[in-house]
C-alpha cells in the first residue's frame, strides 16, 4: 500500500481533494478519528492507497507532523490567493523539517485573483527546495480553462466533473509555456549533468527521459512540484493523481528514512506509529503503518506482543490478520506502543526531533462538574495526553488543581469533547489563578515570645528576631547570632523551619521571597521548651515582622521567545509594548526560512492576552515559548488591583 498525507490551510478544499482523488477509480473507504484525522483507503492503477487528510487548523499541527513520519510524500494544498500565501508557512516548515517528498497543489483555481507565477514566488519565501511550476494555467479572458504539461507540451482542457480532454496549446499560450519549460529544464538539470549538457548544445532531451529526472529529484527531495486545479470540479485532479503514482517513493524509501533518522539498521524497522485515540469499550487504539510484510497479531512489536489488528478505516478486524509493507492498521490492546514512534520487534524508538509539537499557549484550569470525577479527570487527562502530543497537563500551583496547555482554544474544545464523549468527564474551565509573589522593602527586629499552659507540660519558647531583605533571586536564608546557649543548639533548627513556614504566606496574601532572617536571642525553659514551641515561636514571630518590613508585591516576567514569519515581526514591537513588556531583538530562525525569532521580557499576567494578540496578529500562525526569568516589584494602582483580586482581601471573601 502507498500512502501520502494531504495537508495545507483551513477552507482550502483539502477534504473534498481527497474524495476526488479517491473516487477517480472506484469508491474510497473513509474513517476519521476523534482528533480529525481522516484516513481514505482507495485503489488506483491496480494498486492499493491511503491518503491521510489532516485538519487544517494551525492548533492541529501536531497531527500533520505525526502523519508526515508515516507517508511516502505528501500534498500541499494552497490558495491562489496572493495574500494567503502566508498560511501555508507552518506546513512548507514541517515539511522540510521532514524531509518529506512534497507536491504542490494549488486548489480553487476557477477562482483565481493572482498569477499563479506570482503566488508561487510568495510560497517560495517559505521553503529552501525550489518550487518548480510543473504546469502552467490556460486562460480564456479572465476564466482558466485548462492547463498545460511543461514536460509532455500537451495542453488539456478542463470539463466539470470529468477528466480533461486533450486539445491544442493556444496561441496565446505558447511564449509563456515555453518560458516556463525553460524555467523547468533549468532548474531539473541542477541536479542532472546529461540534462544540464543537452541544454547546452541546445538540444530537446525526449519527454521520457524528463519525466524520470523528475521523478529521481523528487524522490530526493530536491525540489517541490507545483500542479495546479480545482478540486470542486475534478480540474487537475488525474494529472495529480498520476504524479503521485508515477513520482512518489514507495515505503521501502520511507523506512530508509527513518532508519537513517534514528541512526539504525533499516532492516530492523519494523512499523511506525503515527496516531492514537481512546474508544469507548476498546481503550486505546494506535494507529501504524507496516513497514514490513508479516506485522500480526501476537507478533513482537516495540517489546512485547500486539494485540488485535483492524481496519482503521472501518474499525473491523483485519481480513488475513497479516500485513503487507505499507499498509495502515490499528491495534488494540496494545498500550505499550506510544505515538508517534519507530518500531522494532524489541523496541519502541522516540521519534525524530521534527515530530515535537509547537509550544502550546493556551493554559487553562479544567473542573469537573461532578466531585466524583475529581480524581478521575486527573487518569483521564494523562490517558490523553499519552495519544495528543499537542497537549500538556500540570497541576496550578497552590491549588493542586488540573492544568492543561492547550495548542488553542479549538483544541480546548475537541480536549474538552474527548473527556465528555469518550470518558464521560464534563468539566468547564477557567483561567489559571496568576502566580505573584512578595518580599519586603526594610529591615525590622521583633521579640516574640510564645508560652502555653496546658493541664501537662506546658510550651515555651522566646526568640529575637531580625529580617531583612535579601537581593533579588537570592531566595531564603537564615543565620544566628546567639550566644550563651540562650537558645539551645538543638531547638535552633526548629525556629528556622517556623521562619520558612511564615514565608509561605505574607501579608498581602502571596509566598514571600528573597528574605533573610537571623536569631540574634532567645529564652528558654528546662522542662517546657520543646521543638515545636521554638518552632511555633519562630513562625509567629517572622510574620510579626513581616507586617512591620514595607511588603512589596512582585510579579512573574517570562522571557518568550515567539516564532513568526519574517513578516509580522515588525507587528510584535507594539504588542510587546502594549502588554509593558520589554524588546529583546529579534533574528532570523535557523533552518526555516522566512521565519524569525522575536524575543522579548513579558509579565506572567500578560502572557494569555499575548496568546490572544499573537493569533489575531498572524492569522493564527504565530506562537511562542515561554520561560521564567525573574521577579519584578510592582506598585501603584496596578499592584492594589491584583492584592484586591488576587491576594489577602480576594482571600478573606
Amino acid at each position: 500500500m502507498r500512502c501520502f498525507t494531504v495537508l495545507g490551510p483551513s477552507q482550502i478544499g483539502k477534504s473534498t481533494l481527497v474524495g476526488r482523488l479517491g473516487s477517480l477509480d472506484g469508491e474510497p473507504k473513509k474513517s476519521v478519528s476523534p482528533y480529525g484525522l481522516a484516513i481514505t483507503e482507495f485503489e488506483f492503477g491496480g494498486e492499493p492507497w491511503c491518503a491521510l487528510d489532516v485538519p487544517g487548523n494551525n492548533e492541529a499541527l501536531a497531527l500533520a507532523q505525526d502523519a508526515l513520519l508515516a507517508s511516502d510524500a505528501c500534498v500541499l494544498c494552497v490558495s491562489p490567493v496572493l495574500e494567503e500565501a502566508v498560511l501555508a508557512a507552518p506546513y512548507l516548515r514541517v515539511i522540510e523539517a521532514s524531509g518529506t517528498p512534497c507536491i504542490l497543489f494549488v486548489n480553487r483555481m476557477d477562482e483565481p485573483r493572482a498569477r499563479l507565477r506570482d503566488v508561487v514566488a510568495a510560497l517560495q519565501d517559505y521553503c529552501s527546495r525550489p518550487l518548480v511550476l510543473r504546469q502552467i494555467p490556460i486562460r480564456d479572458g479572465d476564466k482558466i480553462i485548462g492547463s498545460c504539461d511543461l514536460i509532455s507540451e500537451r495542453a488539456w482542457r478542463y470539463r466539470e466533473g470529468q477528466t480533461s480532454a486533450l486539445f491544442e496549446i493556444p496561441e496565446s499560450a505558447i511564449e509563456r509555456e515555453h518560458e516556463a519549460r525553460t524555467e523547468l529544464l533549468e532548474h531539473l538539470s541542477e541536479f542532472d549533468d546529461w540534462l544540464l549538457e543537452e541544454l547546452i548544445e541546445d538540444r530537446a532531451p525526449a519527454s521520457d527521459t524528463i519525466y524520470s529526472i523528475s521523478t529521481r529529484v523528487l524522490s530526493e527531495n530536491k525540489i517541490i512540484p507545483v500542479l495546479l486545479g480545482a478540486a470542486s470540479h475534478s480540474n487537475g485532479i488525474m494529472r495529480l493523481m498520476k504524479a503521485l503514482r508515477h513520482e512518489a517513493p514507495r515505503v521501502e524509501a520511507l523506512r530508509k528514512r527513518l532508519a537513517e533518522s534514528a541512526g539504525i539498521d533499516g532492516s530492523t524497522l519494523v512499523a511506525v506509529s503515527f496516531h492514537a485515540h481512546h474508544r469507548q469499550s476498546v481503550g486505546k487504539t494506535v494507529v501504524a503503518r507496516a513497514l514490513q510484510n508479516g506485522v500480526k497479531q501476537g507478533a513482537a512489536l516495540g517489546g512485547a506482543g500486539l494485540g488485535a489488528l483492524q481496519d482503521p478505516a472501518n474499525g473491523r478486524p483485519m481480513a488475513s490478520g497479516i500485513t503487507v509493507a505499507g499498509q495502515i492498521f490499528a491495534a488494540v490492546k496494545s498500550d505499550h506502543l506510544t505515538v508517534p514512534a519507530l518500531l522494532t520487534a524489541n523496541a519502541v524508538i522516540a521519534p525524530p526531533d521534527w515530530t515535537t509539537p509547537p509550544t502550546p499557549m493556551f493554559e487553562r484550569i479544567l473542573v469537573p462538574e461532578s466531585e466524583r470525577d475529581e480524581n478521575k479527570l486527573s487518569e483521564t487527562l494523562a490517558k490523553l495526553a499519552e495519544t495528543d502530543r499537542g497537549l500538556k497537563v500540570m497541576q496550578e500551583e497552590g491549588t493542586g488543581a488540573q492544568m492543561v496547555c492547550a495548542q488553542g482554544p479549538v483544541h480546548l474544545r475537541e480536549i474538552s469533547r474527548m473527556l465528555s464523549d469518550v470518558f464521560h468527564v464534563t468539566v468547564t474551565d477557567r483561567a489559571p489563578s496568576p502566580v505573584y509573589r512578595e518580599s519586603i522593602s526594610k529591615s525590622s527586629d521583633v521579640h516574640y515570645r510564645h508560652r502555653k499552659q496546658t493541664g501537662g507540660a506546658g510550651q515555651f519558647a522566646d526568640v529575637k528576631l531580625s529580617i531583612h531583605p535579601n537581593d533579588r533571586a537570592e531566595g531564603f536564608t537564615f543565620a544566628e547570632t546567639v550566644k550563651g546557649g540562650a537558645v539551645p543548639r538543638n531547638f535552633i533548627p526548629a525556629v528556622e523551619a517556623g521562619a520558612r513556614e511564615a514565608m509561605e504566606k505574607g501579608p498581602l496574601g502571596f509566598k514571600v521571597i528573597d528574605v533573610g532572617v537571623t536569631l540574634t536571642d532567645g529564652q528558654h525553659h528546662s522542662v517546657d521548651s520543646s521543638e515545636y514551641a521554638f518552632r511555633t515561636a519562630g513562625k509567629l514571630g517572622v510574620r510579626q515582622a513581616l507586617t512591620q518590613s514595607a511588603s512589596v508585591l512582585l510579579q512573574p516576567i517570562f522571557r518568550v521567545e515567539i516564532h513568526v514569519p519574517s513578516i509580522y515581526s515588525g507587528g510584535l514591537v507594539p504588542i510587546v509594548s502594549t502588554l509593558k513588556g520589554q524588546v529583546l531583538g529579534f533574528d532570523r530562525e535557523e533552518g526555516a526560512k522566512g521565519w524569525d525569532i522575536f524575543r522579548a521580557l513579558i509579565p506572567g499576567g500578560a502572557l494569555e492576552e499575548l496568546a490572544r494578540s499573537l493569533r489575531s496578529a498572524t492569522q493564527g500562525i504565530g506562537y511562542f515559548a515561554k520561560v521564567f526569568d525573574h521577579f519584578e516589584e510592582l506598585y501603584g494602582k496596578e499592584a492594589q488591583a491584583i492584592v484586591a483580586a488576587h491576594g489577602t482581601h480576594a482571600n478573606e471573601h
